[in-house]
């Protein structure tokens, strides 16, 4: 855990760093992350948390890298990488055809599933297909806002973006449900107060990875990162890790062969039942 303003202080330290300064050298690696998405990243008594908070430090360790966390608005990542302010964002972000256009990535380091939540008690919706004629949030510049606009019958949910208080809102009853990733959302509804609750089952699995530009300073601090996972797979540090803050492992078995995946893809299953359960 750091201290968010020491977070702070090295991340601007490091900001006026050109990208390709940042990928020759090679000691520091500038980490976006919104610290608002728990249990993955949030603040807690000034002190920056969560698995991929410690799964970076972890990433440091191993490749010999300095890490520097930037906390930001999540809509503002995607961005912030663009314009070589950050060198990867750590903050679960889906491989998509779309971004992988755009950014090289690392080998997944979490397979989980995209779910709807809904407050406690809503009977109509128990499921991705009841969401027709229902207002749905998700967070804004997510990978959940494009899978409903992918749906068939996508003009027949109102979609809607939010920055924050999407669990607010649907315990509040302002809107009916929200979309977010399986794993993160039971957590949610074990650690706060707020009367919410799993609607079915997952219904797309999502493989999250670390995003760097697409330039020969980005590939080359992709393929040290990537090493760098591996390694921690193959140690079992990620599955510590990943027990640590889920109780069960979330990450691939094994090094980063995507056949690998659908045994990480039951663990993630495994991670919301067994939290949803001790409620």
């Amino acid at each position: 855990m750091l201290k968010l303003k020491s977070v702070i202080a090295a991340a601007v330290t490091t900001a006026g760093l050109t990208g390709a300064v940042a990928a020759q050298d090679a000691e520091t690696l500038r980490v976006g992350m919104s610290g608002g998405y728990f249990p993955f990243t949030f603040v807690r008594q000034d002190e920056l948390q969560g698995f991929e908070v410690d799964v970076m430090n972890a990433v440091g360790e191993e490749a010999g890298l300095d890490i520097a966390f930037d906390t930001m608005s999540f809509s503002g990542l995607i961005g912030a990488l663009d314009a070589g302010r950050i060198d990867t964002i750590a903050n679960q972000i889906t491989i998509t055809p779309e971004r992988e256009e755009a950014f090289v990535f690392t080998q997944p380091y979490v397979i989980d599933g995209a779910q709807v939540v809904t407050r406690e008690g809503n009977d109509e919706i128990e499921g991705i297909e009841d969401l027709r004629g229902k207002s749905v949030a998700v967070s804004l510049g997510s990978n959940f806002e494009q899978l409903l606009r992918d749906l068939p019958y996508a003009d027949e949910i109102d979609i809607r973006t939010y920055e924050s208080n999407v669990q607010q809102d649907v315990a509040l009853g302002r809107v009916d449900a929200f979309v977010m990733d399986r794993v993160s959302s039971a957590q949610v509804i074990q650690e706060s107060p707020l009367p919410l609750e799993l609607a079915g089952q997952p219904f797309s699995e999502i493989r999250n990875a670390l995003p760097f530009r697409d330039t020969e300073g980005g590939r080359a601090l992709r393929d040290r990162v990537d090493a760098a996972l591996t390694a921690l797979k193959d140690n079992g540090t990620l599955t510590a890790i990943s027990e640590k803050w889920f109780g069960t492992d979330i990450t691939p078995a094994g090094s980063d062969e995507a056949g690998t995946d659908g045994a990480a893809s039951d663990a993630a299953s495994d991670a919301a039942s067994d939290s949803a359960a001790s409620e």
